[in-house]
């Protein structure tokens, strides 16, 4: 499975039909670059906290963290009764938080924080009827006395992390308040003034432990063109232009209720240490004369223009230094998309985050594991599940494109449409990522079952120079050929399940990139001239 060769001067592979042509270009290994977050690296998503207390779902955060770097990993259902924070005894409330710190033990033993999203009701604070999301049933109806409960759950609690963490450490977390306000009635059973309500008793509450602590919000779901989450609950016939529209990306698109938040927020002296939204490349729109709806996606610029325009709204706001975080995002927020399993995701991952360095301080995939149960147990071990690694432990080709960001330096040396050349500060060594997102398909992002495995290879014709002579570069490439576990899977058979024995070979396989290696002339030159087959990664890494 490993095709290893030693080249010296450069490489040149592939075909002599190429899009895209690239002039040569020289990059000097000596220069300083611009430095640059890894912000792709700061956090990831899982599915509910309870799914946290399970050894797979450990065994796989230990995984991404140790390889893709994350810190911080951020899922709903902390306050869900499953984690049992409420219990009344003899008609008093009684807070239990040991199914929260065993939690939160296991994760911090694993060099991970939580980005603590406080979601959702306790059965005892809801409403009597509430209404319920997934098949594990949130609570997401408030009472009238609910936001009064609430204030007291959420002081305890954090008074609790203070105690039981230390400031220090508590003061590295984020209390993010709610998950998707805006999808009424999906996860928020209430108004837009309910939500402001909640927020205003979650702020005063965490910053009544230690004003130094952050909260933010509102955590409202994709973008919009249009003005169906204006009003106090969600108005689906507002979405009629945007489900009629010829060209959906020539509309102009806007985050939902972060204006609105901010200048309440402001009106009510509140504080806001972060914003937080989810810039899904997705909608789903309505026709109200039918009351049918259609998913649509938009083409791949669009969570560059998105986050755009949330800074300059933010910039424009009272709060114009918080910090941004982007706590989900995927190519789409259906945990049933075939995509999400193949190969083109990891080149819309690489391309996506190389494009927005400096807009965010966090774009958290949704989500570092399959083991998430929004809808129940799948039947098949490739479902379309959010994950970058799938129930049996299968690491998908979205894992690669996290495993290989996190190599990148932190000075950018030089960057196009489909190359990023880096340099660690400490080591001095070169690190570039290069992916082939093909032309033709760059009026959509990848969804759906289509394997995209055809389309325009781009020409990578580069040359580094001031390398020390004969250094060595590791070049590992993730194509439809190597590494893509559900093409590997499917010339299997499709086994359902997979036997003990195949499941072995088959992490064999979805680990094993075809890997090269070439050295630089007596003269510190190397020369890097190949083409990349369609939504192909290269990662060339300096070992020596």
């Amino acid at each position: 499975m490993k095709a290893i060769k030693i080249i010296v001067f450069g490489l040149i592979i592939g075909s002599s039909l190429f899009g895209n042509a690239q002039k040569s270009i020289s990059i000097n290994a000596q220069d300083t670059g611009e430095q640059f977050d890894h912000y792709w690296s700061e956090m990831v998503g899982a599915g509910r906290a309870n799914e946290g207390l399970r050894a797979g779902w450990l065994e796989q955060l230990q995984q991404v963290q140790e390889n893709c770097g994350f810190e911080y990993v951020r899922f709903h259902g902390l306050f869900h009764d499953d984690m049992f924070p409420v219990i009344i005894e003899r008609g008093k409330t009684v807070y239990n938080w040991q199914y929260i710190d065993d939690l939160f033990d296991r994760m911090l033993d694993l060099n991970v924080k939580p980005f603590v999203e406080l979601a959702f009701l306790p059965t005892s604070m809801a409403a009597k009827d509430s209404k319920t999301v997934f098949w594990w049933k949130a609570n997401i109806t408030p009472a009238n006395d609910s936001f009064e409960k609430w204030h007291d759950l959420i002081k305890a609690f954090t008074q609790h992390c203070v105690d039981r963490y230390g400031i220090e450490e508590v003061l590295t977390w984020y209390f993010e308040v709610w998950n998707e306000p805006n999808l009424y009635p999906l996860f928020w059973d209430g108004t837009k003034s309910q939500y402001f309500e909640l927020y205003k008793q979650s702020a005063i509450a965490v910053k009544s432990v230690d004003e130094r602590l952050k909260v933010g919000g509102p955590s409202t779901s994709n973008f919009v063109p249009d003005t169906r989450f204006d009003g106090e609950i969600t108005d689906d016939k507002a979405s009629d232009a945007v489900f009629n529209a010829e060209d959906i990306n020539s509309l102009q698109w806007h985050g939902v209720w972060i204006e609105d938040f901010l200048e309440y927020c402001h009106k009510e002296k509140l504080p806001v240490d972060f914003v937080t939204t989810h810039p899904y490349p997705t909608d789903y729109a309505f026709n109200p004369e039918t009351g049918k709806g259609k998913g649509l996606t938009r083409f791949a610029k669009s969570l560059k223009l998105d986050l755009e325009w949330l800074n300059e709204t933010i910039a424009k706001s009272h709060y114009p230094d918080v910090e941004i975080h982007l706590t989900e995002w995927n190519t789409s927020p259906s945990s049933r998309d075939d995509m999400h399993d193949r190969l083109p995701a990891a080149a819309y991952i690489v391309k996506s985050n190389l494009d927005c360095i400096g807009l965010t301080n966090s774009l958290a995939f949704w989500t570092f594991t399959d083991i998430f149960e929004e809808k129940g147990g799948a039947s098949s071990i490739f479902h379309g599940g959010f994950g970058m690694i799938n129930f049996q432990g299968l690491v998908k080709p979205s894992y690669h494109a996290y495993r290989m960001l996190h190599e990148l330096g932190n000075q950018q040396l030089y960057k196009d449409d489909y190359l990023f050349v880096s340099k660690e500060t400490s080591t001095g060594n070169v690190v570039a990522l290069a992916y082939n997102y093909p032309v033709e398909y760059e009026n959509a992002v990848p969804a759906g079952t289509d394997k995209r495995e055809s389309g325009t290879a781009k020409k990578l014709d580069f040359t580094l120079t001031g390398l020390e002579a004969n250094t060595m570069f590791e070049i590992e490439i993730l194509d439809k050929d190597h590494g893509n576990i559900h093409n590997f899977w499917e010339s299997m058979g499709k086994p359902e399940p997979p036997t003990r024995e195949e499941i072995k070979v088959m992490k064999t396989y979805a680990n094993t990139m075809k890997t090269e290696f070439v050295k630089a002339d007596s003269n510190g030159n190397l020369t890097i001239n190949r083409s990349i087959t369609p939504w192909s990664l290269v990662l060339i890494k300096q070992i020596n």
